[in-house]
């Protein structure tokens, strides 16, 4: 059975991971904390990152999970979407690793790749967790998208709602950046949502259509907030910070999993999952298994470390492809915003 060196390098971690047989060998993620300063991400300095680290990190991937280049059935990689650079750096490296080998290229559309990470095979205390069985619901929320995807199996899924403007991740950053948090601050509002009253403040919930999710109005209406209250009393922020990050916190969960639930029953599909970045959030965690407990789902979620960008789940995607024969040529190209197909 195959065996796949993935690498991913779409935003700011550069990370490689082996899957043999559809079990992930290893996953090794660099990440990278010069954009701490900046307060974003800066592509320039991510693609030079990248650069630095994606040849220890691919030869530590390989080692740790015990396989050597010959070995390797097929190389896989990230092609969109992302930043421009860091893709290309890491679609450049596998095409390269590709050709010298001899070896099949497999393409994989990042997003697809956090659906599936749901059917990554895990255990805990030596018993295999379950795993989703298609067709399954998923809610994918990261920094730069918001989706409802339905899987009917892993290469055949549609999106039934996503973001209109900005995504959850997004609008968890921006409102951490109103309140002086370092970047990246969507982790650091969770961390203070676990100490503060969520209902202490209200926000308005944005009245979209369908499927569908919008939250550029909900980051305005907290920039207008803070000022009012800022102008009354300056040290409202401090003063209140943890209220005011529990707050933020439930109504973009809220958001979410309404519109997630009203998925679910216009679907009838009941095996429901999360996936992206901010599927780590506790808040999202929590209120995403209590809803599915209040309505009978069979609900899941990843593994903490394949929430996040990682290569495991471009492995494990790229298995899937390699069974089907789905291969790449030398010829393609990365794309920062490559439509999911």
């Amino acid at each position: 059975m195959p065996c796949i060196l993935a690498i991913e390098s779409s935003c700011d971690e550069t990370s490689a991971a082996v899957c043999c047989d559809g079990e992930i060998l290893s996953n090794l993620i660099a990440n990278q904390t010069i954009h701490e300063k900046y307060g974003g991400v800066v592509p320039e300095l991510a693609s030079r990152a990248h650069m630095k680290n994606i040849v220890p990190v691919v030869d530590e991937a390989l080692k740790q999970a015990n396989v050597s280049l010959p070995q390797l059935d097929a190389i896989a990689f990230t092609q969109a979407p992302g930043l421009i650079g860091s893709l290309l750096v890491g679609s450049q490296f596998a095409k390269s690793l590709a050709l010298a080998l001899n070896k099949p290229l497999i393409a994989v559309h990042h997003m697809q790749a956090h659906v599936l990470a749901n059917l990554i095979p895990t255990t805990s205390n030596g018993i295999k967790n379950p795993k989703p069985e298609f067709p399954f619901l998923c809610l994918t929320v990261s920094g730069g998208h918001t989706q409802i995807v339905v899987a009917r199996s892993a290469n055949n899924m549609d999106i039934i709602g996503e973001t209109i403007d900005d995504a959850a991740g997004e609008a968890f950053d921006k409102s951490a950046k109103l309140l002086g948090l370092p970047y990246p601050g969507g982790p650091l509002i969770d961390q203070y949502a676990k100490r503060g009253n969520a209902d202490r403040f209200s926000f308005p919930e944005p009245q979209v259509e369908g499927l569908n999710f919008s939250f550029s109005g909900l980051k305005t209406s907290i920039l207008y907030f803070l000022k009012k209250q800022l102008k009354e009393n300056e040290k409202f922020i401090a003063e209140n910070l943890e209220d005011i990050c529990a707050s933020i916190q439930k109504t973009i969960v809220t958001i979410l999993l309404k519109k997630l639930r009203k998925a679910a029953l216009t679907t009838g599909i009941t095996d429901v999952c999360l996936a992206g970045g901010v599927s780590a959030n506790s808040g999202l965690r929590t209120a995403f298994v209590e809803m599915g407990q209040n309505n009978n789902w069979r609900t899941f979620i990843p593994a903490f470390e394949y929430c996040t960008d990682n290569a495991a789940m471009i492995a494990f995607t790229a298995y899937y492809k390699y069974l089907d024969k789905d291969f790449s040529p030398l010829s393609v190209t990365a794309s920062a915003k490559a439509e999911w197909k």
